[in-house]
């Protein structure tokens, strides 16, 4: 039985599909369910990603594993998340971009329940040894969830990629926002299992209803590869940038709390009402700059070149640095923390689109093939920076201190920012120069006297 709202879509009717929907003000049955679909998917698997952070490291250590090993569980999901988003996005065509969300949706549902039963495993290596495999096993359904959802949502908005992620940000940020606090409360009233339980049943009752609203999108694979989009030393420095995004954001995740608890003797519900400081301006920006960069592609360099600069001057008066003799104070760090969330925004939305854009430019295919691969090479250096920055972070916190891990990371942010403007700019001089050039050809006179 055929459970499809629509039948499927091909490469060519995608095109043209997307050509007649242009000029509409309104938005066609299958791009509205798509978006449902999304929003969707973009919720549940952040909700269900988040519940860890507030009891498992105590319930983790309770069970015999150190702090080490409990980030280093933590990490290995960045690290499967990475290898499952390059594999998944070249395969993509192959695989099946509906099949391939659904599957990665029933997996991570079938995880997030099975961490709930967690607790009934001995203590020491048994535990352990669960914990890193249902969290790796978890780290590749979301890998295959979020490179389909990517590419899928590119397919079917090829005129407004940015605007629509920009949009469901908003999703992923309510998830990320909502999920410590009701994980948290769930297990303070109910116990461990319950709040994995609880949303992993969420997630899976995610599974029918994308089998039902989201359309199957037919393609053809190609024969490029990661290769070939690596050979652009731009998609190289845009990649840098996203690199060095999420690399903050993990940095922030690892070592904040702690600096706010010891700093300003805060308890963990003031920081993490801190925290909402971070979220909220992402997800205020972020549909705000989609739009923006949608309708003026041209701005995309600008808007990630500005916010990479905006977002190292955010780290750099976090702490504050030392070298600026600035006292660490809360009102400052919380307006940093605004401050990062909204460059963020500024930063992160328009590299999608842009990468695409160098694929076109590069001769890549137009269509889900090339969709894939972009998908897998945004979600591959995402995780790497998700990877980096906790590890690097916290050992610079541990021998130097907050503001010193806080500086490092500001400048690789501004690092990226500047070498992303000093291409544009060195590329930007050679057009012109042939702009001239043309220009002067068509002026001069086929006959001189």
């Amino acid at each position: 039985m055929d459970l499809n709202v629509s039948p499927p879509l091909t490469e060519n009717r995608g095109s043209s599909e997307s050509a007649a929907d242009g000029p509409r003000r309104g938005m066609s049955k299958t791009q509205i369910l798509t978006l449902i679909s999304m929003a969707s998917v973009n919720f549940s698997s952040m909700i269900c990603y988040s519940i860890l952070g507030p009891f498992f490291p105590n319930e983790a250590v309770k069970k015999g594993a150190s702090q080490t090993v409990v980030g280093q569980i933590f990490g290995c999901y960045a690290v499967c998340n990475l290898i499952g988003a390059l594999v998944l996005g070249k395969y993509i065509v192959q695989i099946g971009a509906k099949f391939m969300l659904i599957a990665g949706l029933f997996v991570s549902s079938g995880c997030t329940i099975m961490f709930g039963l967690l607790d009934k495993a001995p203590a020491g290596a048994t535990f352990i040894a669960l914990c890193f495999i249902v969290r790796s096993l978890d780290a590749l359904g979301f890998a295959a969830a979020m490179t389909s959802s990517f590419a899928i949502t590119a397919k079917i908005f090829p005129n407004n990629v940015a605007t629509v992620l920009g949009s469901l940000e908003i999703f992923t940020g309510l998830g990320l926002i909502l999920g410590p606090p009701v994980g948290g409360w769930f297990y303070h009233s109910f116990g461990y299992e319950v709040p994995f339980m609880l949303l992993g049943c969420v997630l899976l009752i995610m599974v029918p209803f994308n089998i039902y609203v989201l359309p199957s999108i037919e393609a053809d694979p190609s024969n490029d590869s990661f290769f070939g989009l690596l050979t652009q030393i731009r998609v190289v420095l845009i990649c840098f940038v996203i690199f060095t995004l999420s690399s903050g954001l993990g940095f922030i995740d690892a070592t904040l709390s702690l600096f706010a608890m010891k700093t300003f003797n805060l308890t963990s519900g003031y920081v993490g009402l801190i925290m909402l400081g971070l979220s909220l301006p992402y997800c205020l920006a972020s549909p705000l700059i989609g739009y923006f960069t949608d309708k003026y592609p041209v701005t995309r360099n600008a808007f990630t070149v500005t916010g990479g600069i905006i977002t190292a001057a955010g780290f750099f008066l976090l702490g504050p640095a030392p070298f600026f003799h600035i006292s660490s104070q809360l009102w400052l760090l919380i307006i940093m923390l605004g401050l990062i969330g909204f460059s963020l925004g500024m930063t992160a939305i328009p590299t999608f689109p842009e990468i695409i854009t160098c694929a076109h430019e590069k001769g890549l295919e137009e269509g889900l093939s090339t969709l894939g691969m972009v998908s897998g090479l945004f979600g591959a250096f995402w995780s790497m920076g998700m990877f980096y920055g906790p590890i690097v972070g916290s050992v610079i916190t541990q021998n130097l201190s907050f503001q010193w891990a806080a500086t490092v990371q500001g400048s690789m942010t501004f690092l990226a920012a500047f070498l992303l403007l000093v291409h544009s700019l060195c590329r930007r001089h050679p057009q012109r120069v042939q702009e001239e050039r043309q220009s002067t050809e068509e002026s001069t006179p086929l006959l001189s006297g």
